[in-house]
């Protein structure tokens, strides 16, 4: 890929014996057991989620009516900054309690094959926060990578791409908002039933999220939730780059799901910085997306102001492009533009082939046999049950896990690249240069985040800016700092860069 990306997963939880009132603390509970080596000051005075993208700033960001009525009947004795908890991890990643929910945001990754190792690294690492809560308090601990309780409230599965401010704001959002409409065909995570009212009768869909679509575009993450997120936060020089913060995705367990689904995004802002414009508009996103996952016949026809459009037609738009501007580039993009054809072709013929790559076909077929074995009707509660024990990240529980180990799901990267991922930063990026501070000087570090950290070296506090190294490939600095044999000699090798 050739731009910074990461993905944030809010993951659901459930400790046996507990309600509703105490999710927040169990939440905080589970961040606070991390058994790995962190950095426990993070910065936040860089971060501003109200800015928007179209030139101003929002006074206040909505919440779920329901989340915030549960923290005014059960607040806590702790302040907001010690309810999230905010762990910096030795792989350059973040761990956090947001909003009741245990999240980890993968550190910066350039290349497609990592970021995949650093979200399944994501899981192990939670899963071990889970397991080492559940030994302190003898409560089971049970986590889920999915989007929603099926009882009316959603989490998300964020993911954030640095591009350069130079594409107008109208541009981005005019070539996003048809291709993030319909990328669920294949990124879609599937679901039981429907969770909004009026609750029309649909057995199965193919997105989690696309229910609690609110809004075409605006700053909020959690209610009114928009297809297109206009939050300006580009955790990097400001006059130089945007960060798109994409919140409308599903979760995905499927490794091929999760690398098309972000490998696409990515190959799109390419064509989009290259100045090409779609030609296609979409008069009413919300309106066409929760059609389109919940079409049982699965025509996912879509109304777009020149007519009714297939909804893998309008992806080949986007896919053709790419092929004549891209094709040939490298390994990896030539590797997206192949796997991307090719889904659009199976699911055009037939979807249930991909059920060994794509997540909502695989939880589909499993369904479709329970309802057949069992002769139970779609409203069964027990759907209900294996819908979200699909996404539990236990490998010795999880319904995903079984499929990966019965050879029935497709993989893209090894275990070892995994157990790596837990325990190293991606060393191309500037990751490198957070997670290797993390190791070796945790002691001296005082605060950090994204851009910045602040070090104590000697008597002088140091301040190692990370915002203008978006673009540098950090390979050779990253091996370089790797035999710094102190601080003083490391933070001088990471000015000469900044210099």
């Amino acid at each position: 890929m050739h731009r910074l990306t990461g993905i944030e997963t809010e993951y659901g939880l459930y400790v046996e014996g507990r309600g509703v009132a105490d999710q927040l603390i169990d939440a905080i509970g589970v961040v606070r057991s991390c058994p790995f080596h962190a950095v426990r000051t993070w910065d936040y005075r860089l971060e501003d989620p109200r800015r928007d993208m179209r030139g101003f700033r929002v006074e206040h960001l909505e919440v779920d009516p329901h989340d915030a009525q549960i923290e005014r009947e059960h607040p806590l004795p702790i302040s907001e900054r010690e309810a999230r908890s905010d762990h910096a991890l030795g792989n350059g990643a973040r761990l956090y309690n947001d909003h009741a929910h245990p999240e980890y945001a993968t550190p910066e990754c350039r290349r497609l094959l990592e970021l995949i190792a650093h979200d399944k690294a994501g899981e192990r690492i939670v899963l071990a926060c889970a397991q080492a809560y559940q030994q302190y308090t003898g409560n089971k601990a049970t986590l889920y990578k999915n989007n929603t309780d099926h009882h009316g409230s959603s989490y998300g599965c964020h993911e954030s791409y640095s591009l350069t401010r130079q594409v107008p704001f109208e541009t981005l959002a005019s070539n996003m908002l048809p291709f993030l409409v319909t990328r669920m065909l294949y990124a879609g995570a599937g679901k039981v039933g429907v969770e909004v009212e009026p609750n029309p009768r649909v057995p199965f869909q193919l997105s989690q999220r696309a229910d609690f679509y609110m809004d075409i575009m605006n700053v909020e993450t959690l209610y009114r939730r928009p297809i297109f997120n206009t939050r300006d936060e580009p955790h990097a020089t400001m006059r130089r780059y945007r960060r798109l913060h994409v919140i409308c995705g599903d979760a995905n367990m499927s490794e091929y799901a999760t690398a098309l689904k972000v490998g696409t995004t990515a190959l799109v802002l390419d064509l989009t910085e290259a100045g090409w414009r779609t030609p296609i508009t979409i008069p009413n996103p919300v309106r066409e997306a929760q059609r389109l996952s919940r079409d049982p016949d699965m025509k996912w026809l879509v109304e777009t102001d020149g007519g009714t459009l297939s909804a893998i037609d309008i992806q080949r738009v986007y896919l053709q492009a790419a092929q004549e501007q891209f094709l040939g580039r490298d390994a990896e993009t030539d590797w997206l533009l192949r796997e991307w054809q090719t889904v659009l072709d199976v699911l055009e013929a037939d979807p249930d082939l991909l059920a060994d790559r794509l997540d909502w076909v695989a939880k589909r077929q499993l369904l479709n046999l329970y309802v057949e074995s069992e002769g139970v009707s779609w409203d069964d509660p027990a759907l209900f049950a294996l819908d979200l024990e699909y996404h539990n990240i236990d490998p010795t529980e999880g319904l995903y896990y079984a499929l990966v180990e019965q050879g029935r799901m497709l993989t893209l990267v090894s275990m070892e690249a995994i157990e790596q991922a837990i325990h190293q930063p991606p060393m191309d990026t500037r990751a490198a240069i957070r997670g290797l501070c993390v190791q070796r000087f945790a002691e001296q570090i005082e605060t950090l985040n994204w851009e910045r950290i602040i070090l104590r070296s000697g008597e002088q506090t140091v301040r190692l800016d990370l915002s203008r190294l978006v673009d540098l490939d950090m390979r050779t600095l990253s091996r370089r700092l790797t035999t710094a044999p102190n601080i003083s000699i490391f933070v001088q090798m990471v000015k000469e860069v900044q210099s």
